[in-house]
């Protein structure tokens, strides 16, 4: 796996403990940590992929913002899922982004915080949790 950039230490042990293969690259200007082989919950078309979320510069006081799945993400039952567009290119590949928004809090929420909104924001377009 690459490691093209380096994570706070708080943020590489959250991804060890979280068991998924990952890796940082950088890609045109931006730096992504891509998640491998991350589990999707009963609903939609494919069991897993990859979640790619954007590392912005002056992480981890800046915010990290949506996340992006390759390959794109569909319901079972044919309902579309909203607020979300296949446009975004990242290491080769085209990426399917939410467009999912928080009130960030420096200190408060890191990657390993981002990741658990990204499991919830999975189970939301699902119906099965609130919003």
């Amino acid at each position: 796996m690459r490691r093209e950039f380096a994570l706070p230490e708080e943020d590489v042990e959250f991804l060890e403990a979280f068991g998924l293969p990952w890796e940082t690259i950088r890609d045109g200007s931006g730096q992504w940590l891509l998640l491998h082989e991350f589990p999707f919950p009963d609903g939609y078309v494919i069991g897993s992929g990859s979640v790619a979320i954007s590392v912005t510069s002056g992480y981890p006081t800046a915010k990290l913002d949506m996340a992006y799945f390759h390959p794109a993400l569909s319901r079972n039952d044919g309902q579309a899922l909203r607020q979300t567009q296949v446009n975004q290119q990242v290491d080769g590949k085209q990426w399917q982004r939410w467009s999912r928004h928080y009130d960030w809090v420096p200190g408060r929420h890191n990657l390993g915080t981002h990741i658990l909104l990204v499991k919830h924001w999975l189970l939301v377009a699902l119906g099965k949790e609130a919003a």
